[in-house]
C-alpha cells in the first residue's frame, strides 16, 4: 500500500469517527418534550416512560410546603391542564404564570415532577410589551 492510499484511508476513519461522535451525542441531548393537552390525553403506555411536559404555571394553583420541600401546582397550556407534585428545591425563576418544563412521570393522578426548567421570562414577551420597557 502505498503512503497517498493510508493517508486517505486514515483521514476517512477520522472522519467517520467524528461523525458518529457528533450524531451520537446529538440524539442523546435533544429530547421532546410534550404539550399540556397531549400529556393529559396519554395513555398508559406513556406512564411506564419519562416524559417533558410543557405548559404555564396556572395562577393561583402552586402550593409549597418548605418543610417537606412539596410542592404542588397546575400546569397549563389554552386547552388543558394537569396537577404536579414535585419534591425537592424550586428553581430561582419558578413562578405563577410563567412557561416552564417539567421532567417526570405520568400517574393516574397527574404528573409527579423530578425536576423543573425554568426560563427567563424576557425570552417570552414581545418586544412592544410593557414588560419589555421596565427598566433594567
Amino acid at each position: 500500500m502505498n503512503k497517498r492510499l493510508k493517508f486517505v484511508l486514515g483521514g476517512s476513519a477520522i472522519v467517520v469517527a467524528i461523525l458518529y461522535l457528533i450524531v451520537t451525542g446529538m440524539t442523546g441531548s435533544t429530547s421532546y418534550y410534550l404539550t399540556v393537552a397531549e400529556a393529559a390525553n396519554a395513555g398508559t403506555a406513556a406512564r411506564t416512560t419519562a416524559v417533558r411536559v410543557k405548559g404555564k404555571v396556572r395562577e393561583g394553583s402552586s402550593q409549597w410546603d418548605p418543610r417537606a420541600l412539596r410542592l404542588s401546582f397546575a400546569l397549563a397550556d389554552d386547552r388543558q391542564e394537569i396537577p404536579v407534585l414535585y419534591h425537592g428545591v424550586i428553581p430561582d425563576l419558578f413562578a405563577e404564570g410563567r412557561e416552564i418544563i417539567v421532567e417526570g412521570r405520568l400517574s393516574p393522578t397527574g404528573l409527579v415532577a423530578e425536576s423543573l426548567l425554568a426560563s427567563c421570562p424576557s425570552k417570552y414577551e414581545p418586544e412592544g410589551s410593557a414588560a419589555a420597557h421596565l427598566p433594567p
